[in-house]
């Protein structure tokens, strides 16, 4: 992890904050803000816009990690989550929710880097796998969408498959425009004529 990253940590504990601000510190991070009260959290990231957040509850209860929860799904961030115990179901929901790091005893300030070190590396790698699957379902939705095209001008035109291949890249190429895009203009077309 590089010694430029901005860090937020949360703790109402101001001692324990300390601790973890004099980890980060002593691991080269210059840019550290600590945040004690839980109202405005959210605001404050934004005014902060952190690299990673660390947040750091000692008795949590189910309210206090679900709105934890809450601000990881929303801030997009990594999340490291420091608590003194927990119990299986609040660590799923934690992965649910995102958080990168869910640590459970044991705050030491020389395990803080380590585990920052892990939290923006998975955080980094579950953002990688999401935009894949998201590209990957793009991808097979505009294949469908190609293939209905295809259809459709095959029944029209009584073209085979190649043939109608050919025809929508050699209109894609002509209009400068992506294939998935001309077909489905053709297929909203072909649905607006009441066929489809």
């Amino acid at each position: 992890m590089a010694a430029d990253l901005s860090i937020l940590i949360f703790d109402e504990n101001q001692v324990r904050a300390a601790i973890i601000e004099a980890g980060l510190r002593e691991a080269g991070h210059a840019t550290v803000a600590t945040v004690t009260e839980i109202r405005g959290l959210v605001r404050q990231i934004e005014v902060l816009q952190p690299d990673v957040i660390v947040v750091d509850l000692e008795n949590p209860n189910r309210d206090q990690l679900e709105h934890f929860f809450q601000v990881s799904r929303s801030v997009r961030k990594p999340v490291a989550m420091f608590v003194d115990r927990s119990d299986s179901e609040a660590i799923r929901a934690a992965v649910e929710a995102g958080v990168s790091a869910y640590v459970v005893d044991g705050l030491k300030k020389e395990r803080v880097k380590p585990i920052l070190d892990m939290a923006v590396s998975r955080f980094n790698a579950v953002s990688r796998l999401s935009r894949e699957l998201a590209d990957a379902r793009s991808e097979l939705a505009e294949r469908k969408v190609i293939e209905r095209a295809k259809g459709i001008l095959m029944k029209a035109k009584g073209l085979d498959e190649e043939e109608a291949y050919k025809l929508l890249r050699r209109s894609a190429m002509n209009e400068s425009r992506r294939i998935g895009d001309v077909a489905a203009s053709l297929v909203s077309a072909y649905s607006l004529l009441g066929d489809g």
